[in-house]
Protein backbone atom coordinates (compact mmCIF):
# COMPACT_ATOMS: atom_id res chain seq x y z
CA UNK A 1 0.00 0.00 0.00
CA UNK A 2 3.05 2.20 -0.29
CA UNK A 3 2.85 3.76 3.59
CA UNK A 4 -0.73 3.63 3.65
CA UNK A 5 -2.08 2.92 7.09
CA UNK A 6 -5.18 1.88 5.61
CA UNK A 7 -5.93 -2.03 4.90
CA UNK A 8 -8.47 -4.12 4.12
CA UNK A 9 -8.67 -6.52 6.91
CA UNK A 10 -12.17 -7.99 6.75
CA UNK A 11 -12.12 -9.05 3.44
CA UNK A 12 -16.25 -9.53 3.14
CA UNK A 13 -17.03 -6.48 5.31
CA UNK A 14 -18.98 -3.44 3.48
CA UNK A 15 -16.21 -0.70 3.13
CA UNK A 16 -15.91 2.97 1.71
CA UNK A 17 -13.00 2.46 -0.89
CA UNK A 18 -12.03 5.96 -3.09
CA UNK A 19 -9.32 5.47 -6.44
CA UNK A 20 -7.57 8.43 -7.30
CA UNK A 21 -6.43 9.11 -10.51
CA UNK A 22 -2.34 9.90 -10.12
CA UNK A 23 -1.56 13.68 -9.68
CA UNK A 24 -5.68 14.24 -9.71
CA UNK A 25 -5.47 14.29 -13.33
CA UNK A 26 -9.02 14.69 -14.95
CA UNK A 27 -9.31 11.86 -16.75
CA UNK A 28 -12.95 10.67 -16.76
CA UNK A 29 -14.04 13.68 -19.33
CA UNK A 30 -15.38 11.59 -21.91
CA UNK A 31 -18.17 8.66 -21.96
CA UNK A 32 -15.97 6.54 -23.30
CA UNK A 33 -13.72 6.52 -20.20
CA UNK A 34 -16.58 6.23 -17.45
CA UNK A 35 -17.90 3.43 -19.56
CA UNK A 36 -14.79 1.93 -19.08
CA UNK A 37 -15.25 2.06 -15.13
CA UNK A 38 -18.88 0.99 -15.38
CA UNK A 39 -18.70 -1.75 -17.31
CA UNK A 40 -15.80 -2.61 -15.13
CA UNK A 41 -17.86 -2.53 -12.49
CA UNK A 42 -20.76 -4.48 -13.48
CA UNK A 43 -17.93 -7.37 -14.48
CA UNK A 44 -16.95 -7.75 -11.46
CA UNK A 45 -20.51 -7.82 -9.95
CA UNK A 46 -21.13 -10.95 -12.20
CA UNK A 47 -18.20 -12.37 -12.00
CA UNK A 48 -16.17 -11.44 -9.20
CA UNK A 49 -18.33 -11.30 -6.30
CA UNK A 50 -18.33 -7.51 -6.18
CA UNK A 51 -21.41 -6.45 -4.08
CA UNK A 52 -21.67 -2.69 -5.05
CA UNK A 53 -23.99 -0.60 -2.75
CA UNK A 54 -23.15 3.09 -3.33
CA UNK A 55 -20.48 4.80 -6.35
CA UNK A 56 -20.00 8.04 -8.23
CA UNK A 57 -17.15 8.42 -10.92
CA UNK A 58 -15.72 12.49 -10.26
CA UNK A 59 -13.25 13.85 -13.08
CA UNK A 60 -10.63 12.15 -11.01
CA UNK A 61 -11.80 10.02 -8.81
CA UNK A 62 -14.10 6.52 -7.69
CA UNK A 63 -15.46 6.27 -4.56
CA UNK A 64 -17.50 3.04 -4.03
CA UNK A 65 -19.46 1.66 -1.06
CA UNK A 66 -18.39 -1.98 -1.92
CA UNK A 67 -18.03 -5.96 0.09
CA UNK A 68 -16.76 -9.42 -1.68
CA UNK A 69 -18.62 -12.11 -1.50
CA UNK A 70 -16.99 -15.15 -0.27
CA UNK A 71 -14.97 -16.67 -1.90
CA UNK A 72 -13.23 -13.92 -2.92
CA UNK A 73 -11.68 -11.30 -1.28
CA UNK A 74 -12.13 -7.50 -1.70
CA UNK A 75 -8.18 -6.64 -1.87
CA UNK A 76 -8.14 -9.19 -5.25
CA UNK A 77 -10.65 -8.12 -6.58
CA UNK A 78 -10.28 -4.14 -6.52
CA UNK A 79 -6.43 -5.01 -7.07
CA UNK A 80 -7.78 -6.59 -10.42
CA UNK A 81 -10.77 -3.99 -11.31
CA UNK A 82 -6.98 -1.16 -10.64
CA UNK A 83 -4.93 -3.39 -13.24
CA UNK A 84 -7.79 -3.79 -15.97
CA UNK A 85 -9.08 -0.64 -16.21
CA UNK A 86 -5.50 1.36 -15.85
CA UNK A 87 -4.64 -0.94 -18.88
CA UNK A 88 -8.01 0.08 -20.58
CA UNK A 89 -7.96 3.59 -20.40
CA UNK A 90 -4.38 4.26 -21.38
CA UNK A 91 -5.55 2.39 -24.68
CA UNK A 92 -8.75 4.16 -25.13
CA UNK A 93 -6.55 7.60 -24.91
CA UNK A 94 -3.51 5.85 -26.45
CA UNK A 95 -5.97 4.70 -29.81
CA UNK A 96 -8.37 7.63 -29.47
CA UNK A 97 -8.82 10.78 -30.71
CA UNK A 98 -7.87 12.29 -26.95
CA UNK A 99 -6.55 15.77 -27.74
CA UNK A 100 -4.67 15.83 -24.54
CA UNK A 101 -3.35 11.95 -25.36
CA UNK A 102 0.59 13.22 -25.21
CA UNK A 103 0.49 14.71 -22.20
CA UNK A 104 -2.08 12.14 -20.54
CA UNK A 105 0.47 9.48 -21.59
CA UNK A 106 3.73 11.16 -20.39
CA UNK A 107 1.89 11.65 -16.57
CA UNK A 108 1.38 8.36 -16.32
CA UNK A 109 4.57 7.28 -17.71
CA UNK A 110 5.96 9.71 -15.18
CA UNK A 111 4.04 8.03 -12.80
CA UNK A 112 4.84 4.36 -13.24
CA UNK A 113 8.61 5.33 -13.63
CA UNK A 114 9.12 7.53 -10.40
CA UNK A 115 7.21 4.98 -8.26
CA UNK A 116 8.17 1.62 -10.06
CA UNK A 117 5.06 0.19 -9.12
CA UNK A 118 4.14 -0.16 -13.08
CA UNK A 119 5.84 -1.34 -16.19
CA UNK A 120 4.41 1.15 -18.76
CA UNK A 121 2.05 3.18 -17.32
CA UNK A 122 0.69 4.14 -13.80
CA UNK A 123 -3.18 5.54 -13.88
CA UNK A 124 -4.24 5.03 -10.51
CA UNK A 125 -2.78 6.13 -6.90
CA UNK A 126 -1.72 2.83 -5.02
CA UNK A 127 -3.98 3.04 -2.07
CA UNK A 128 -7.89 2.94 -1.93
CA UNK A 129 -8.18 4.31 1.46
CA UNK A 130 -10.45 1.79 2.47
CA UNK A 131 -12.82 1.85 4.87
CA UNK A 132 -14.59 -0.43 7.27
CA UNK A 133 -18.14 0.88 7.60
CA UNK A 134 -19.14 -0.91 10.86
CA UNK A 135 -22.45 0.44 11.76
CA UNK A 136 -25.50 2.10 10.15
CA UNK A 137 -24.58 5.64 11.15
CA UNK A 138 -21.47 5.24 9.02
CA UNK A 139 -22.58 3.70 5.93
CA UNK A 140 -25.37 6.46 6.08
CA UNK A 141 -22.34 9.22 6.48
CA UNK A 142 -20.57 7.74 3.26
CA UNK A 143 -23.36 6.96 1.26
CA UNK A 144 -24.74 11.01 1.80
CA UNK A 145 -21.04 11.60 0.90
CA UNK A 146 -20.21 9.64 -2.46
CA UNK A 147 -24.01 11.00 -3.86
CA UNK A 148 -23.53 14.66 -2.88
CA UNK A 149 -20.25 14.92 -4.22
CA UNK A 150 -21.25 15.97 -7.85
CA UNK A 151 -24.00 18.51 -5.97
CA UNK A 152 -20.97 19.94 -4.24
CA UNK A 153 -18.65 20.38 -7.58
CA UNK A 154 -21.81 21.98 -9.16
CA UNK A 155 -22.41 19.37 -12.09
CA UNK A 156 -26.11 18.63 -10.77
CA UNK A 157 -28.48 20.25 -8.53
CA UNK A 158 -29.69 16.83 -7.41
CA UNK A 159 -27.83 13.99 -6.89
CA UNK A 160 -30.05 11.55 -8.77
CA UNK A 161 -29.79 13.58 -11.88
CA UNK A 162 -25.87 12.34 -11.89
CA UNK A 163 -25.50 9.48 -14.33
CA UNK A 164 -22.43 8.24 -13.24
CA UNK A 165 -23.77 7.55 -9.75
CA UNK A 166 -25.68 5.47 -7.77
CA UNK A 167 -28.03 8.21 -6.50
CA UNK A 168 -30.63 7.43 -9.03
CA UNK A 169 -31.03 3.81 -7.56
CA UNK A 170 -31.76 5.59 -4.38
CA UNK A 171 -34.27 7.47 -5.76
CA UNK A 172 -35.82 4.65 -7.46
CA UNK A 173 -34.27 5.03 -10.99
CA UNK A 174 -32.10 2.01 -12.94
CA UNK A 175 -28.76 3.17 -12.97
CA UNK A 176 -25.65 2.04 -15.30
CA UNK A 177 -24.06 -0.07 -12.49
CA UNK A 178 -25.90 -2.85 -10.64
CA UNK A 179 -26.36 -1.69 -7.06
CA UNK A 180 -28.09 -3.09 -3.88
CA UNK A 181 -29.98 -0.28 -2.57
CA UNK A 182 -29.20 -0.92 1.40
CA UNK A 183 -31.37 1.77 3.27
Amino acid sequence: MSGDRYYITDQHTVHFLTFTVVDWVDVFTRPDYKYIITDALNYCNKEKGLECFAWVLMSNHLHLIVRALPPFRLSDVMRDFKKFTSKKLVTAIDEGTESRKEWLLHKFQHAAHSTGRAENYKLWQDSNHPVMLENTEMYRQRLDYVHMNPVKQMIVARPEDYLFSSAGDYAGIKGIVNVTVEY
